[in-house]
Protein backbone atom coordinates (compact mmCIF):
# COMPACT_ATOMS: atom_id res chain seq x y z
CA UNK A 1 0.00 0.00 0.00
CA UNK A 2 1.35 3.41 -0.94
CA UNK A 3 2.21 5.99 1.70
CA UNK A 4 -0.17 8.94 1.62
CA UNK A 5 2.04 12.04 1.46
CA UNK A 6 1.13 15.71 1.20
CA UNK A 7 3.52 18.44 0.12
CA UNK A 8 2.45 21.74 1.69
CA UNK A 9 3.40 24.58 -0.64
CA UNK A 10 3.96 23.88 -4.33
CA UNK A 11 6.20 26.71 -5.42
CA UNK A 12 9.56 26.03 -7.00
CA UNK A 13 10.88 23.79 -4.21
CA UNK A 14 7.58 22.18 -3.27
CA UNK A 15 6.88 21.25 -6.90
CA UNK A 16 10.29 19.55 -7.06
CA UNK A 17 9.39 17.59 -3.91
CA UNK A 18 6.13 16.47 -5.53
CA UNK A 19 7.90 15.33 -8.68
CA UNK A 20 10.56 13.43 -6.74
CA UNK A 21 8.13 11.63 -4.43
CA UNK A 22 5.78 10.71 -7.27
CA UNK A 23 8.56 9.23 -9.43
CA UNK A 24 7.97 5.76 -7.98
CA UNK A 25 5.06 3.68 -6.68
CA UNK A 26 5.86 4.08 -2.96
CA UNK A 27 3.93 7.32 -2.42
CA UNK A 28 0.43 8.52 -3.15
CA UNK A 29 1.24 12.24 -3.43
CA UNK A 30 -1.00 15.27 -3.02
CA UNK A 31 0.29 18.77 -3.71
CA UNK A 32 -1.41 21.43 -1.58
CA UNK A 33 -1.24 25.16 -2.25
CA UNK A 34 -3.43 28.25 -2.09
CA UNK A 35 -2.30 29.15 -5.62
CA UNK A 36 -4.15 27.51 -8.49
CA UNK A 37 -1.32 28.69 -10.74
CA UNK A 38 1.23 26.66 -8.77
CA UNK A 39 -1.01 23.61 -8.82
CA UNK A 40 -1.59 23.81 -12.59
CA UNK A 41 2.17 23.48 -13.09
CA UNK A 42 1.87 19.94 -11.71
CA UNK A 43 -0.89 18.95 -14.12
CA UNK A 44 1.53 16.89 -16.21
CA UNK A 45 2.01 14.40 -13.36
CA UNK A 46 -0.61 11.67 -13.84
CA UNK A 47 -0.24 10.08 -10.38
CA UNK A 48 -0.43 13.31 -8.37
CA UNK A 49 -3.54 14.79 -6.78
CA UNK A 50 -3.81 18.54 -6.36
CA UNK A 51 -5.69 20.39 -3.65
CA UNK A 52 -6.24 24.10 -3.21
CA UNK A 53 -6.19 25.13 0.46
CA UNK A 54 -5.35 28.16 2.57
CA UNK A 55 -2.47 26.80 4.63
CA UNK A 56 -2.36 29.96 6.72
CA UNK A 57 -5.71 28.86 8.23
CA UNK A 58 -4.80 26.65 11.19
CA UNK A 59 -8.21 24.98 11.30
CA UNK A 60 -8.10 24.16 7.60
CA UNK A 61 -4.59 22.77 7.96
CA UNK A 62 -5.57 20.70 11.01
CA UNK A 63 -8.43 19.10 9.09
CA UNK A 64 -6.28 18.46 6.03
CA UNK A 65 -3.33 16.74 7.72
CA UNK A 66 -5.49 14.00 9.26
CA UNK A 67 -5.81 12.34 5.86
CA UNK A 68 -2.09 11.76 5.35
CA UNK A 69 0.60 9.43 6.68
CA UNK A 70 3.45 11.94 6.30
CA UNK A 71 3.73 15.60 5.36
CA UNK A 72 6.45 17.70 3.77
CA UNK A 73 6.68 21.47 4.15
CA UNK A 74 7.85 24.07 1.64
CA UNK A 75 5.98 27.05 3.01
CA UNK A 76 6.78 30.77 3.30
CA UNK A 77 8.73 31.49 6.49
CA UNK A 78 5.79 33.32 8.12
CA UNK A 79 3.75 30.07 8.12
CA UNK A 80 6.52 27.75 9.24
CA UNK A 81 6.19 27.65 13.03
CA UNK A 82 2.40 27.54 13.29
CA UNK A 83 2.28 24.79 10.65
CA UNK A 84 4.93 22.77 12.48
CA UNK A 85 2.95 23.04 15.72
CA UNK A 86 -0.31 22.06 14.04
CA UNK A 87 1.21 18.97 12.42
CA UNK A 88 2.93 17.89 15.63
CA UNK A 89 -0.35 18.28 17.54
CA UNK A 90 -1.99 16.07 14.90
CA UNK A 91 0.62 13.37 15.61
CA UNK A 92 1.91 13.24 12.04
CA UNK A 93 5.56 12.89 10.90
CA UNK A 94 6.87 15.95 9.11
CA UNK A 95 9.91 16.88 7.02
CA UNK A 96 10.25 20.61 6.46
CA UNK A 97 12.48 23.13 4.69
CA UNK A 98 10.71 26.30 5.87
CA UNK A 99 13.15 29.07 6.93
CA UNK A 100 11.08 30.19 9.93
CA UNK A 101 12.30 33.01 12.17
CA UNK A 102 11.09 31.22 15.31
CA UNK A 103 13.10 28.47 17.01
CA UNK A 104 11.67 25.12 15.93
CA UNK A 105 13.40 23.45 18.89
CA UNK A 106 10.84 25.15 21.16
CA UNK A 107 8.41 22.45 19.94
CA UNK A 108 10.77 19.54 20.67
CA UNK A 109 9.06 18.54 23.94
CA UNK A 110 5.64 18.69 22.27
CA UNK A 111 6.87 16.46 19.43
CA UNK A 112 8.32 13.93 21.88
CA UNK A 113 5.10 13.88 23.90
CA UNK A 114 3.17 13.16 20.71
CA UNK A 115 5.65 10.57 19.45
CA UNK A 116 6.31 12.64 16.32
CA UNK A 117 9.38 12.74 14.11
CA UNK A 118 9.73 16.29 12.79
CA UNK A 119 12.84 16.81 10.68
CA UNK A 120 13.31 20.57 10.27
CA UNK A 121 15.57 22.87 8.25
CA UNK A 122 15.94 19.98 5.83
CA UNK A 123 17.19 21.81 2.75
CA UNK A 124 20.65 22.70 1.48
CA UNK A 125 21.61 25.26 4.14
CA UNK A 126 20.27 24.97 6.70
CA UNK A 127 20.10 21.26 5.98
CA UNK A 128 22.97 19.53 4.20
CA UNK A 129 25.35 21.99 5.87
CA UNK A 130 24.08 20.83 9.28
CA UNK A 131 24.40 17.19 8.23
CA UNK A 132 28.04 17.73 7.23
CA UNK A 133 28.86 19.41 10.54
CA UNK A 134 27.11 16.71 12.55
CA UNK A 135 28.88 13.99 10.57
CA UNK A 136 32.33 15.51 11.09
CA UNK A 137 31.67 16.33 14.75
CA UNK A 138 30.74 12.70 15.45
CA UNK A 139 34.11 11.57 14.12
CA UNK A 140 36.35 14.17 15.68
CA UNK A 141 37.70 13.79 19.20
CA UNK A 142 37.53 17.57 19.50
CA UNK A 143 35.79 20.05 17.21
CA UNK A 144 37.18 23.59 17.20
CA UNK A 145 35.53 25.38 14.31
CA UNK A 146 32.80 25.03 11.70
CA UNK A 147 32.19 27.41 8.80
CA UNK A 148 29.41 27.32 6.20
CA UNK A 149 29.57 29.16 2.86
CA UNK A 150 26.52 28.86 0.64
CA UNK A 151 24.88 30.65 -2.26
CA UNK A 152 22.60 30.32 -5.25
CA UNK A 153 23.52 32.50 -8.22
CA UNK A 154 22.71 33.05 -11.88
CA UNK A 155 25.47 32.02 -14.26
CA UNK A 156 25.09 35.30 -16.15
CA UNK A 157 25.91 38.49 -14.23
CA UNK A 158 23.98 41.64 -15.09
CA UNK A 159 24.26 45.14 -13.64
CA UNK A 160 23.14 46.40 -11.19
CA UNK A 161 21.93 43.48 -9.05
CA UNK A 162 24.17 40.62 -10.30
CA UNK A 163 21.60 38.33 -8.73
CA UNK A 164 18.31 36.55 -9.22
CA UNK A 165 16.27 34.96 -6.45
CA UNK A 166 15.48 31.24 -6.39
CA UNK A 167 12.86 31.55 -3.64
CA UNK A 168 10.25 33.86 -2.13
CA UNK A 169 11.12 37.59 -2.14
CA UNK A 170 10.31 38.02 1.53
CA UNK A 171 12.72 35.24 2.48
CA UNK A 172 15.50 36.77 0.36
CA UNK A 173 15.13 40.17 2.03
CA UNK A 174 15.00 38.42 5.41
CA UNK A 175 18.54 37.14 4.80
CA UNK A 176 19.75 40.71 4.42
CA UNK A 177 17.99 42.08 7.50
CA UNK A 178 17.86 39.39 10.19
CA UNK A 179 20.82 39.82 12.62
CA UNK A 180 23.36 37.01 12.23
CA UNK A 181 24.17 34.85 15.25
CA UNK A 182 27.69 33.41 15.38
CA UNK A 183 29.70 31.46 17.93
CA UNK A 184 33.03 33.04 18.92
CA UNK A 185 35.23 31.38 21.54
CA UNK A 186 32.25 29.55 23.00
CA UNK A 187 30.01 32.61 23.20
CA UNK A 188 27.05 33.36 20.93
CA UNK A 189 27.44 36.84 19.47
CA UNK A 190 25.26 38.88 17.12
CA UNK A 191 26.51 40.66 14.02
CA UNK A 192 24.52 42.68 11.48
CA UNK A 193 23.47 40.82 8.35
CA UNK A 194 25.77 41.61 5.40
CA UNK A 195 28.69 42.28 7.78
CA UNK A 196 32.31 41.03 7.81
CA UNK A 197 32.69 40.43 4.06
CA UNK A 198 35.45 38.21 2.72
CA UNK A 199 36.54 37.41 -0.82
CA UNK A 200 36.85 33.74 -1.79
CA UNK A 201 38.02 32.23 -5.07
CA UNK A 202 36.27 29.06 -6.27
CA UNK A 203 37.84 27.04 -9.11
CA UNK A 204 35.64 27.09 -12.19
CA UNK A 205 33.42 29.85 -10.78
CA UNK A 206 35.72 32.74 -9.98
CA UNK A 207 35.65 35.25 -7.17
CA UNK A 208 32.67 35.45 -4.82
CA UNK A 209 32.00 37.59 -1.77
CA UNK A 210 30.83 36.07 1.52
CA UNK A 211 29.03 37.92 4.32
CA UNK A 212 27.32 37.08 7.60
CA UNK A 213 23.78 35.73 7.56
CA UNK A 214 21.72 34.01 10.24
CA UNK A 215 22.02 30.44 9.03
CA UNK A 216 23.44 28.60 12.06
CA UNK A 217 20.03 28.35 13.73
CA UNK A 218 19.80 25.06 15.66
CA UNK A 219 23.57 24.54 15.52
CA UNK A 220 23.93 27.22 18.19
CA UNK A 221 22.31 24.95 20.77
CA UNK A 222 22.58 21.37 19.54
CA UNK A 223 26.36 20.98 19.07
CA UNK A 224 29.10 22.32 21.32
CA UNK A 225 31.56 23.83 18.85
CA UNK A 226 33.28 27.00 20.18
CA UNK A 227 33.61 28.80 16.82
CA UNK A 228 30.92 28.69 14.14
CA UNK A 229 29.76 30.97 11.34
CA UNK A 230 27.53 30.91 8.29
CA UNK A 231 28.04 33.21 5.34
CA UNK A 232 26.07 33.74 2.15
CA UNK A 233 27.91 33.88 -1.19
CA UNK A 234 27.17 36.49 -3.85
CA UNK A 235 28.99 38.12 -6.73
CA UNK A 236 31.13 41.04 -5.53
CA UNK A 237 29.13 44.28 -5.52
CA UNK A 238 25.76 42.81 -4.59
CA UNK A 239 26.35 43.08 -0.83
CA UNK A 240 27.22 46.77 -1.05
CA UNK A 241 24.05 47.52 -3.03
CA UNK A 242 21.89 45.64 -0.53
CA UNK A 243 23.56 47.57 2.29
CA UNK A 244 22.63 50.82 0.59
CA UNK A 245 19.02 49.66 0.23
CA UNK A 246 18.94 48.77 3.92
CA UNK A 247 20.43 52.11 5.02
CA UNK A 248 17.88 53.96 2.87
CA UNK A 249 15.10 52.23 4.79
CA UNK A 250 13.87 50.14 1.87
CA UNK A 251 13.90 46.96 3.97
CA UNK A 252 11.83 48.52 6.78
CA UNK A 253 8.54 46.94 7.79
CA UNK A 254 7.06 50.03 9.48
CA UNK A 255 4.36 51.64 7.35
CA UNK A 256 4.98 55.09 5.90
CA UNK A 257 2.62 57.47 4.09
CA UNK A 258 3.22 58.07 0.38
CA UNK A 259 0.76 60.18 -1.58
CA UNK A 260 -1.98 59.55 0.95
CA UNK A 261 -1.42 55.77 0.98
CA UNK A 262 0.07 53.65 3.76
CA UNK A 263 2.79 51.30 2.53
CA UNK A 264 5.54 49.16 4.01
CA UNK A 265 8.85 49.95 2.23
CA UNK A 266 9.80 46.25 2.21
CA UNK A 267 6.57 45.29 0.44
CA UNK A 268 7.11 48.00 -2.17
CA UNK A 269 10.72 46.95 -2.70
CA UNK A 270 9.76 43.29 -3.08
CA UNK A 271 7.13 44.27 -5.65
CA UNK A 272 9.68 46.31 -7.62
CA UNK A 273 12.52 43.79 -7.43
CA UNK A 274 10.38 40.89 -8.55
CA UNK A 275 10.13 40.08 -11.45
CA UNK A 276 13.55 41.73 -12.01
CA UNK A 277 15.02 39.08 -9.70
CA UNK A 278 12.84 36.26 -11.01
CA UNK A 279 14.39 33.51 -13.07
CA UNK A 280 12.93 33.10 -16.53
CA UNK A 281 12.35 29.58 -17.89
CA UNK A 282 15.69 28.16 -18.97
CA UNK A 283 17.85 30.65 -17.07
CA UNK A 284 21.02 28.87 -16.00
CA UNK A 285 22.02 29.10 -12.36
CA UNK A 286 24.06 27.19 -9.81
CA UNK A 287 24.17 26.37 -6.13
CA UNK A 288 27.42 26.20 -4.22
CA UNK A 289 28.02 24.93 -0.69
CA UNK A 290 31.27 24.60 1.22
CA UNK A 291 31.50 23.42 4.82
CA UNK A 292 34.80 23.42 6.72
CA UNK A 293 35.04 21.65 10.08
CA UNK A 294 38.31 21.74 12.02
CA UNK A 295 39.35 19.76 15.06
CA UNK A 296 41.52 16.90 16.24
CA UNK A 297 41.58 13.14 15.82
CA UNK A 298 44.02 11.13 17.94
CA UNK A 299 45.85 14.34 18.87
CA UNK A 300 46.34 15.37 15.24
CA UNK A 301 44.82 18.46 13.66
CA UNK A 302 42.27 17.54 10.98
CA UNK A 303 40.00 19.47 8.62
CA UNK A 304 36.86 17.97 7.09
CA UNK A 305 35.92 19.77 3.86
CA UNK A 306 32.56 19.24 2.17
CA UNK A 307 31.79 20.67 -1.27
CA UNK A 308 28.62 20.72 -3.32
CA UNK A 309 28.21 22.33 -6.72
CA UNK A 310 25.04 21.85 -8.75
CA UNK A 311 23.64 23.45 -11.89
CA UNK A 312 20.26 23.99 -13.52
CA UNK A 313 18.86 20.73 -14.90
CA UNK A 314 17.79 21.63 -18.42
CA UNK A 315 16.26 18.22 -19.14
CA UNK A 316 13.95 18.39 -16.11
CA UNK A 317 13.70 22.21 -16.26
CA UNK A 318 14.52 22.34 -12.56
CA UNK A 319 16.75 24.88 -10.85
CA UNK A 320 19.73 23.75 -8.83
CA UNK A 321 18.39 25.56 -5.76
CA UNK A 322 15.12 23.65 -6.03
CA UNK A 323 17.00 20.36 -6.45
CA UNK A 324 19.46 20.86 -3.62
CA UNK A 325 16.74 22.12 -1.28
CA UNK A 326 14.00 19.63 -2.13
CA UNK A 327 15.98 16.40 -2.40
CA UNK A 328 17.35 16.28 1.17
CA UNK A 329 13.77 16.70 2.39
CA UNK A 330 12.30 13.98 0.16
CA UNK A 331 15.17 11.63 0.98
CA UNK A 332 14.54 12.08 4.71
CA UNK A 333 10.79 11.69 4.17
CA UNK A 334 11.37 8.34 2.49
CA UNK A 335 13.54 7.18 5.40
CA UNK A 336 10.92 8.27 7.94
CA UNK A 337 8.05 6.70 6.00
CA UNK A 338 9.93 3.39 5.71
CA UNK A 339 10.79 3.33 9.40
CA UNK A 340 14.51 3.71 8.68
CA UNK A 341 14.71 6.94 10.68
CA UNK A 342 12.65 6.90 13.86
CA UNK A 343 14.10 9.58 16.18
CA UNK A 344 11.30 11.40 17.96
CA UNK A 345 11.14 15.13 18.59
CA UNK A 346 12.20 18.10 16.49
CA UNK A 347 15.29 16.85 14.67
CA UNK A 348 17.64 19.11 12.67
CA UNK A 349 20.05 17.27 10.41
CA UNK A 350 23.10 17.73 12.66
CA UNK A 351 21.33 15.49 15.19
CA UNK A 352 20.07 13.11 12.53
CA UNK A 353 23.72 12.66 11.47
CA UNK A 354 24.35 10.71 14.68
CA UNK A 355 22.56 7.75 13.09
CA UNK A 356 25.26 5.50 11.69
CA UNK A 357 25.30 5.50 7.91
CA UNK A 358 22.85 8.38 7.45
CA UNK A 359 25.40 10.71 5.87
CA UNK A 360 26.40 7.98 3.39
CA UNK A 361 22.76 7.26 2.60
CA UNK A 362 22.06 10.93 1.97
CA UNK A 363 25.15 11.29 -0.25
CA UNK A 364 24.26 8.17 -2.21
CA UNK A 365 20.64 9.22 -2.75
CA UNK A 366 21.67 12.73 -3.78
CA UNK A 367 24.13 11.24 -6.29
CA UNK A 368 21.34 9.05 -7.69
CA UNK A 369 19.48 12.30 -8.40
CA UNK A 370 22.54 13.91 -10.00
CA UNK A 371 23.67 16.01 -7.01
CA UNK A 372 27.20 15.36 -5.77
CA UNK A 373 28.25 16.07 -2.20
CA UNK A 374 32.01 15.56 -1.89
CA UNK A 375 33.93 15.00 1.33
CA UNK A 376 37.67 15.06 1.94
CA UNK A 377 39.81 15.06 5.06
CA UNK A 378 43.10 16.96 5.29
CA UNK A 379 45.70 17.36 8.02
CA UNK A 380 46.07 20.80 9.53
Amino acid sequence: MSVRAAVLGCGMVGATMVRDLSAGPDFDVTGVDVSETNLRKLADLPRVKMECADLSDTNELRTLVRRFDILLGALPSRLGFQSLRTIIEAGKPYCDITFMSEDAMDLDSLARQNGVTAVVDCGVSPGLSNLCIGHAHARLDRTDRAAIYVGGLPKARYWPFQYKAPFAPGDVIEEYTRPARLRVNGVTVVRPALSEPEIIDFPGIGTLEAFNTDGLRSLLTTIDIPNMLEKTLRYPGHRELMGAFREAGLFDTQEIEVGGCRVRPRDLLARLLFPKWTYEPGDEEFTILRVDVEGAERDRGVRYIFDLYDEYDAAARTSSMARTTAFPCTIMARLVAKGQFTDKGVVPLELAARQEGLFDTMSRELARRGVTLNQRVEPI
